[in-house]
């Protein structure tokens, strides 16, 4: 089995927390003992090649500079997957395409359970994350944001379609990230699967403050990937509420009864209530 994983990583020593999620992330993926190569683009991130060469990671480097991003972008996850599509389909024949972040541990059953699922091509995920918080390994089920670990089971016919659609998607820095990539299953009529009830993510907080990178700099990083976002669903008749609905039609799209357990019928049970009356309190305020 020929894995290519597309991930990007931090500057190294600018946060010990974030170097050790990412040092752990890693450790992570070598542990499921399978050929897998990373897909890696860089924006200038210090000291990530003496990382990786450390690691002994099997890689594609390639280093973009931040010269060549609009103004002020720090780094953009669409020619991370561009780039991740011309590996995949020059460089070997791969049986899978993985994108995640790097700020998660990896479950050790990952590959045992997708070669279970009988489809030729199709996605799979995990939904919710089970979040570490100061610390602190919170509950199972608490419907966090956030899809860090989809996988993609294509053949190159697929990666080439994959690679003909991003042309008409953009995204710069923090957002919309999820969102794209369930909207391109879509496009791709990929079969979509929540893995939850076989395997758990670990996803640990990230240390936002040693990048500059505040709530305030996340919501308009948002906004404006947002707007990338509706010219790709307007072009391929998409749904504009996998920009508008957020969370709320996201998870709609991705349900499955096949999919759930006691756990995972129990989250979307808590995040629909929960978060329509947070969004009602704030309205009032």
């Amino acid at each position: 089995m020929k894995v290519l994983w597309l991930v990007s990583f931090r500057p190294i020593g600018k946060s010990k927390s974030n170097d050790l999620f990412q040092s752990m992330f890693v450790d992570s993926v070598k542990s499921l003992n399978n050929n897998i190569h990373f897909s890696l683009t860089q924006f200038n991130e210090q000291n990530v090649k003496k990382f990786i060469k450390k690691k002994r990671i099997k890689n594609f480097y390639k280093d973009i500079s931040k010269k060549k991003l609009p103004p002020g972008k720090k780094y953009s996850n669409k020619l991370m997957l561009s780039n991740a599509l011309d590996q995949f389909i020059e460089k070997g024949k791969f049986d899978y395409l993985v994108f995640s972040t790097a700020d998660i541990l990896v479950p050790n059953n990952l590959f045992q359970e997708l070669e279970k699922i009988n489809a030729k091509n199709f996605c799979g995920f995990v939904y919710p994350n089970t979040q570490i918080i100061n610390g602190e390994l919170k509950n199972t089920f608490w419907p966090y944001f956030g899809i860090d670990l989809i996988v993609f089971k294509i053949d190159k016919k697929k990666a080439r379609e994959f690679r003909k659609i991003i042309k008409f998607y953009n995204q710069y820095d923090w957002g919309i990230i999820e969102n794209f990539y369930i909207a391109a299953c879509e496009v791709l009529k990929l079969k979509k699967i929540n893995l939850y009830k076989k395997m758990k993510v670990i996803k640990f907080e990230n240390d936002f403050s040693s990048f500059s990178e505040d709530r305030s700099w996340q919501i308009n990083s948002w906004k404006e990937n947002q707007r990338y976002f509706v010219k790709f669903l307007t072009k391929y008749k998409l749904s504009k509420l996998y920009a508008y609905g957020s969370y709320y039609y996201l998870l709609y799209k991705i349900f499955n009864f096949k999919d759930l357990n006691f756990n995972l019928f129990l989250s979307y049970l808590i995040f629909y209530p929960y978060n329509l009356f947070k969004k009602l309190m704030n309205y009032l305020k």
